[in-house]
């Protein structure tokens, strides 16, 4: 405190020039409507860069995840590119391979749910954006759901983390195909049914979409088995499975529309 006292007796004479030009300088705005525009103009101007650097600044930081995901997209279009041909990274969706049978179109979560045992997630994309019901939903990694009911601006999914949800899987290796199911317990693990004991099986193997329905196309990555054990008939594995996709953290997706699945499902209704 008495240091702060020695400075204002030592500038005193410097801090009454400050406190008088400060203060001709606020009755010389208060008095004059252009000086006064002029002020405000420019501390307007001056908080509004301030806020929007502050804006930009959050704004990086939130979005540090999606752009470290965009950044490895990025890497691996880039080996499709300069290394066409060879086998890619099972983690990696490239949709431009399914051909003009289906069509791919973005969408964004805005919420989700995957503590309960029949989990839904809600999109932004519905009727108005020609989606709906039974279009797949994956990410850039993999498989996230079915749309099941959609409105003119919103869509649910299904989530693979729903035990009624059912669809068909195979190994990637091979054409051995079961059921991917969900038995209500972690978040990180699905489990696929009814693959049969001859199929050559390890820890370690990708499993992917079978294609043998009209929703997802063959190979879109699942998860990767984690351990497996025989059924009570001992015929058929029963596979605990890695999902690539962390379910409980998810935002940016794809849908997948089979444009042949009404002709397909016409056929098998008949």
């Amino acid at each position: 405190m008495q240091q702060i006292i020695n400075f204002i007796i030592r500038n005193k004479s410097f801090l009454l020039f400050l406190l008088l030009f400060s203060l001709g300088v606020f009755f010389t705005i208060q008095s004059h409507s252009y000086h006064k525009s002029k002020f405000i103009n420019s501390a307007n101007f001056l908080s509004g860069g301030i806020y929007n650097s502050l804006n930009g600044f959050t704004s990086y930081f939130s979005l540090k995840s999606q752009n470290e995901m965009l950044s490895e997209e990025n890497k691996r279009l880039k080996a499709i590119v300069y290394n066409s041909g060879r086998d890619q990274d099972s983690t990696y969706i490239d949709t431009a391979s399914y051909g003009e049978n289906y069509q791919f179109s973005t969408a964004k979560i805005i919420r989700n749910s995957y503590s309960a045992s029949a989990n839904i997630l809600l999109i932004n994309k519905g009727r108005h954006d020609s989606i709906n019901e039974d279009f797949g939903v994956i990410t850039s990694k993999g498989i996230v759901g079915i749309i099941n009911n959609v409105s003119n601006n919103y869509a649910t999914v299904i989530s693979v983390l729903n035990t009624t949800s059912k669809i068909s899987a195979q190994l990637q290796k091979t054409n051995h195909f079961g059921t991917l199911t969900w038995d209500g317990n972690s978040t990180a693990y699905a489990q696929l049914t009814d693959i049969p004991k001859i199929a050559p099986l390890k820890t370690g193997d990708t499993i992917v979409t079978s294609g043998r329905s009209s929703i997802f196309p063959k190979g879109i990555p699942v998860g990767t088995v984690a351990n497996f054990n025989l059924g009570e008939a001992e015929n058929y594995y029963t596979i605990n499975l890695k999902l690539f996709n962390d379910m409980t953290n998810l935002e940016h997706i794809q849908i997948i529309e089979n444009k042949n699945s009404p002709e397909i499902n016409t056929l098998l209704n008949e």
